[in-house]
């Protein structure tokens, strides 16, 4: 596993970022070497902060936890939950590749289908150093709430990925919802991360989730949440 502070644990969860996202008005500004993976991930953000906008380097930063302010975000509350909890989340981020949740972050906008000049499509740009950087060795279990063009990042090759997906099912007939799936994720999100035992494995995951009343199923490895 490489380096970034996320030690060895059995969960880890994936989050996407929000669109919705808080301005900071006070404080240092981003320090790019106190980023997670700062070894492996600096210097492509280095060149994306030059390509998007050089002034993000001076603007006033706050937590990631605190600057995204989504839906998935509102559901999941990430500042309450305690330190240890948070240490298993990553962020991913067209800008950043991923964050912490406690790494300090200014507001930005870049949607990971935006090209900039010199750098290409952000997936493929992001692709190679995330597979060096996150973790992935077997008997990991990741829960990946991410969607889009998020999930194409990167993807484990060793580890057990386990997407949340949502569905609505009427007179038997089972419908993806999209309206509900961040509010359904960060739902699920919490509940893992305020579980006394973080899940090993995908088994564990659907009973924690089971537990709270939520009607969920495992199925080709995904977690689905019937809403």
């Amino acid at each position: 596993m490489a380096s970034g502070g996320m030690g060895c644990r059995p969960m880890l969860v994936l989050l996407p970022p929000s669109e919705g996202k808080a301005v900071p008005e006070t404080g240092e500004p981003v320090d790019l070497n106190s980023l997670a993976f700062a070894s492996e991930l600096g210097e492509r953000r280095e060149e994306l902060l030059r390509a998007l906008d050089p002034q993000l380097r001076e603007t006033p930063a706050a937590p990631a936890a605190e600057v995204y302010t989504g839906v998935l975000f509102q559901r999941l509350e990430l500042p309450r939950l305690p330190a240890k909890a948070r240490q298993r989340v990553l962020i991913a981020s067209a800008l950043w590749g991923v964050v912490r949740p406690d790494d300090r972050i200014p507001y930005y906008k870049l949607p990971p289908k935006q090209k900039l000049k010199g750098i290409g499509p952000l997936a493929k740009y992001w692709r190679p150093a995330l597979a060096e950087a996150l973790p992935d060795e077997e008997g990991e279990l990741i829960v990946d709430m991410r969607s889009g063009a998020y999930s194409t990042m990167w993807k484990p090759k060793r580890a057990t990925l386990l997407a949340v997906r949502a569905f609505t099912e009427v007179k038997g007939e089972r419908k993806a919802v999209s309206h509900m799936a961040k509010a359904v994720r960060g739902d699920v999100a919490r509940v893992l991360l305020e579980a006394k035992r973080a899940p090993a494995d995908p088994e564990g995951a659907v009973e924690i989730v089971k537990s709270v009343g939520l009607t969920v199923e495992l199925n080709d490895g995904n977690l689905d949440v019937i809403v």
